[in-house]
């Protein structure tokens, strides 16, 4: 593993695409309820889980879309303020 380690620093091999993230204090009724569908998708809680934060992670968020969505059009108008238009819209109807 040394041997990998210093070939990733002195650049002549990739670094890892992969790495791990460990939850701590997972909710007993939680841990039962993704446990299950896992299994219900003949899954194991790791590939289950591992599924929905690959697909939370590439999933743009509101803020995300609406900041590109302003600088691909010079928008001048912030999130808070297009989101209170949108609100006051909704509620008009």
């Amino acid at each position: 593993m040394a041997t990998c380690i210093i070939c990733w620093q002195n650049g002549s091999m990739a670094e890892p695409t992969e790495t791990s993230i460990q939850v701590r204090h997972v909710p007993a009724d939680v841990h039962a309820v993704l446990r299950k569908r896992a299994a219900a998708e003949g899954k194991s809680l790791q590939e289950y889980v591992l599924g929905l934060l690959v697909t939370q992670a590439r999933r743009p968020t509101r803020h995300e879309v609406l900041t590109s969505a302003g600088r691909r059009a010079r928008g001048r108008v912030g999130f808070q303020e297009a989101a209170d238009a949108i609100r006051e819209e909704r509620e008009s109807r």
